[in-house]
């Protein structure tokens, strides 16, 4: 049984919480089931202060936000009786799903905190939190590895405090994760929290990460702490709530994001966009179709008092955010979220770089993704053929198939990526049955597909660039017909090239395996049909 059938399985006993409708790569589509409503995931809390709200939470809420995160600890140090009298959903005005943080960020800006975990588990619950976080001690972007032990220990003591010390079981408890720069210790402290009965993990210390652009540790620290919790708990990144990162890091297996960028932006004057933010001066043209960017002009948004500009720029950076969330979830549910991954990564360097690295976790990868989606699957770079459907279907041939002992090999090119049975060359070859011939087509992306898979998807599903048969290498073709000829027991073995792009390896390789090479990549249209009879006389002289 896969990982991810047992994950199907699964899903409904967290208490009930947690279900996924579609899965792509590791993101999931999913509900969490909380007292105050139902959540659709991936999902992006926004991070609003208990007191002191900048931006009213029904407008929050008519954006399109059915959750938001505030801040237990300043709750309890601010108004801590009125809320416990109250509710955190009236003391904030918002009659959704309320997620409350129990100030570990204040325990990494500031340091020790004067209360207990006992006492913040005993506050969230008396202030009716639909979803709770553990009084943790964040690693930060530390590499002190002294210290990082230290935060996990401490967290996981902590952990350990609140789940003695809980009494309601309507609120959805998160178990959070440290460890921070150190994999091992990521590891460690999600094995440690996965023992205990949370219902949500979240792995903390991403911020100062992102911020300082190190995206390659980012993919470590989400890898390490995704791969050894259960799957049916969904993961929350702390603080990493931003359009640049999401897709990634949904990709490997986040399901919640908080954050209070879309205010923090606004008071720096910073417009976001789908790649970045900008300052509100060197914008030029307002491309967003929020109300915002609809109703007002530059002129009119930078003549602005202060105040009223920051909340109109906070507005549009939550708009944004909600955008770009739609666009995941529409992604994972079509099948594409690997091309919206790459299409973000191209938004930075180190990004790219991260994007790399996701590529190197291809078999991880593979286990969300699903065997047959609606829509083809896209190549453009050499990144592109380590994708899981790709990785899968070449494994699959070389695992299962085992062709019938015929008399001749055919290794062929074509110019572009064709449907196989369609092309003049396989037509002509096919027309006469009872041929004792078989047809390997040499695919820049899936290697040798044997010509009666060739509509299995996805092998007919695939689209390329015709550059994309460079990033073939000799070494890999090589391999890949000495493989089929060594188990195919061929009286006769012909390889025919109708893509230039592959003559100059093709030719080596025909002399290197002593192997006849037709060449017919510079024929255009006709190269086709001549290069399909000229096999045919030589089949017929051999026999």
């Amino acid at each position: 049984m896969t990982a991810l059938r047992q994950l199907r399985l699964l899903t409904p006993l967290s208490r009930g919480c947690f279900e996924v409708r579609a899965t792509d790569l590791l993101g999931r589509v999913g509900r969490l089931y909380t007292k105050s409503g139902v959540l659709e995931t991936p999902a992006l809390l926004p991070v609003v202060h208990p007191v002191n709200q900048e931006i009213d939470l029904r407008v929050i809420g008519k954006i399109g936000f059915k959750a938001v995160m505030t801040n237990a600890y300043i709750t309890l140090k601010r108004i801590g009786e009125e809320a416990s009298q109250r509710g955190i959903h009236s003391v904030i005005g918002f009659d959704g799903i309320v997620m409350t943080d129990s100030g570990g960020y204040q325990v990494l800006e500031y340091g020790e905190l004067d209360i207990k975990p006992a006492e913040m588990t005993i506050f969230q619950e008396e202030i009716g939190s639909d979803i709770a976080v553990v009084l943790d001690r964040p690693t930060g972007f530390s590499r002190n590895r002294a210290f990082a032990e230290h935060t996990v220990k401490e967290t996981l003591k902590a952990a350990k405090e609140t789940i003695a010390t809980k009494k309601m079981k309507d609120i959805l408890w998160v178990g959070p994760i440290q460890g921070g720069l150190f994999a091992d210790l990521v590891v460690e402290s999600a094995r440690e929290m996965s023992s205990l009965p949370f219902d949500l993990h979240a792995l903390g210390s991403p911020t100062e990460v992102m911020k300082s652009y190190h995206f390659k540790h980012l993919v470590k620290m989400i890898v390490a702490a995704k791969t050894n919790i259960p799957l049916n708990r969904p993961l929350h990144l702390f603080g990493a709530g931003h359009p640049l990162t999401m897709p990634l890091a949904v990709a490997l297996g986040c399901d919640l994001f908080d954050s209070a960028s879309y205010i923090l932006y606004a008071k720096d004057d910073r417009y976001l966009t789908p790649t970045g933010t900008l300052k509100l001066d060197e914008v030029v043209e307002l491309t967003c179709t929020c109300p915002i960017c609809t109703q007002h002009t530059l002129s009119e948004l930078r003549a602005l008092e202060r105040a009223e500009r920051i909340k109109l720029l906070a507005i549009h950076n939550l708009y944004l955010l909600q955008s770009e969330i739609k666009q995941i979830r529409q992604a994972i549910i079509e099948g594409r979220l690997w091309e919206i991954v790459a299409i973000k990564a191209r938004s930075h360097p180190r990004l790219w770089s991260a994007y790399e690295d996701l590529t190197k976790y291809t078999k991880l990868l593979e286990d969300g993704t699903p065997l047959f989606k609606s829509r083809a699957i896209y190549i453009f770079t050499k990144e592109d053929l380590r994708r899981p459907e790709v990785y899968r279907a070449v494994a699959k041939i070389k695992k299962d198939y085992r062709p019938k002992n015929k008399g001749v090999l055919i290794i062929f090119s074509l110019p572009s990526e064709e449907r196989l049975l369609a092309t003049p060359f396989c037509r002509r070859l096919l027309e006469r049955e009872g041929e004792d011939q078989h047809l390997l087509y040499l695919s820049p992306v899936y290697r040798l597909i044997p010509i009666e898979l060739s509509e299995i998807y996805p092998l007919s599903q695939t689209l390329y660039p015709s550059s994309i048969h460079r990033n073939l290498s000799t070494k890999i073709l090589h391999r890949e017909i000495r493989r089929a000829i060594e188990e195919g027991g061929y009286k006769q073995i012909i390889i025919v090239c109708l893509n230039e792009h592959l003559h100059t390896k093709l030719a080596a390789l025909s002399r290197r395996l002593n192997i006849k090479l037709l060449d017919y990549c510079k024929r255009r249209a006709s190269g086709q049909i001549e290069a399909a009879e000229e096999v045919q006389r030589l089949i017929s002289s051999a026999s």
